[in-house]
């Protein structure tokens, strides 16, 4: 992959975002996310995809875990990011107390999953998964926050996962954050690997969506 050329040349964060383009371009359009924002689901629609986002973040957050003793991978962990408590708010109110017993991974989660946890077996693999998610729902997700208001009229208990006030602001964490990336000791070849995971975690993210959209029988 031709991406090591760049990585002198510019911030290893501008060449992160540069690589992934294409591919966030893809998830963002794909079948279900254009139901989505099209109006075309009721929100049941949605859970799912929470249901869904609850065993991808408990496979990242146990990561998280396990990185708080990595001189780089600590670097990467923030307890203000974490998402898991407020998935568990989101579905307590949208599918009721005993949640639990009813959510249900599909095949594609699991795999995602147990990729993030195989990834971070390297602090950088960690950080690949890590960036994809919480930068995306920081900013992008926030569309989705809007959207949930707009279309079905939830705006705290069922929406709480693109809630991000523990961060204070987003832009400056998002500095914060992107300088981490270009002051972390990988070599050029452990940077073109980070890439390359990343590119893996958003595939694995098109994965769920496209079984979500089979699932919905959602029309391409």
């Amino acid at each position: 992959m031709p991406v090591t050329t760049d990585l002198e040349a510019r911030p290893f964060s501008a060449t992160l975002r540069a690589s992934t383009l294409a591919v966030h371009d893809r998830a963002n359009h794909s079948v279900y996310m254009n139901a989505l924002f099209g109006g075309e689901l009721p929100l049941a629609g949605y859970t799912r995809l929470a249901e869904q986002y609850y065993f991808i973040y408990q496979a990242i957050e146990e990561m998280s875990d396990a990185m708080a003793g990595d001189p780089v991978g600590r670097e990467f962990v923030f307890d203000e990011l974490r998402r898991v408590p407020n998935l568990e708010r989101d579905l307590a109110h949208l599918l009721g107390a005993d949640w639990r017993s009813t959510i249900r991974p599909l095949p594609a989660t699991e795999a995602y999953a147990s990729r993030v946890r195989e990834a971070s077996a390297w602090a950088g693999g960690y950080v690949a998964h890590h960036y994809t998610r919480y930068l995306g729902d920081i900013a992008g997700g926030q569309a989705i926050r809007r959207l949930l208001a707009k279309q079905y009229e939830v705006t705290e208990e069922g929406s709480l996962f693109y809630h991000f006030d523990e961060i204070g602001s987003a832009p400056r964490f998002r500095d914060r954050y992107r300088a981490n990336l270009d002051s972390a000791p990988w070599s050029e070849v452990e940077r073109a690997r980070v890439v390359d995971e990343t590119l893996v975690a958003f595939e694995c993210n098109i994965a769920v969506f496209t079984e979500l959209a089979e699932e919905l029988r959602l029309a391409a």
